[in-house]
């Protein structure tokens, strides 16, 4: 992947920016299968555990993306 602006209806966007709204999707998915499965009332703060699993996907899609 370039990390060159993308023209979106003729606004400049982020490259990165793209891949965080990618990243809160799949981090919404992935929040509510660890509700659903009971996962969150196991975690001392869940909050905290959602930001970090966030940073995960978002680092993980981004390393993906620079190869």
């Amino acid at each position: 992947m370039r990390f060159a602006e993308l023209d979106l209806f003729g606004i400049y966007v982020a490259p990165f920016s793209v891949l965080m709204v990618v990243a809160w999707l799949v981090t919404i998915g992935l929040r509510r299968a660890a509700n659903r499965y009971g996962l969150l009332r196991e975690v001392w703060h869940p909050s905290l555990f959602v930001f970090a699993v966030y940073i995960i996907v978002l680092s993980s899609m981004t390393l993906i993306a620079a190869r």
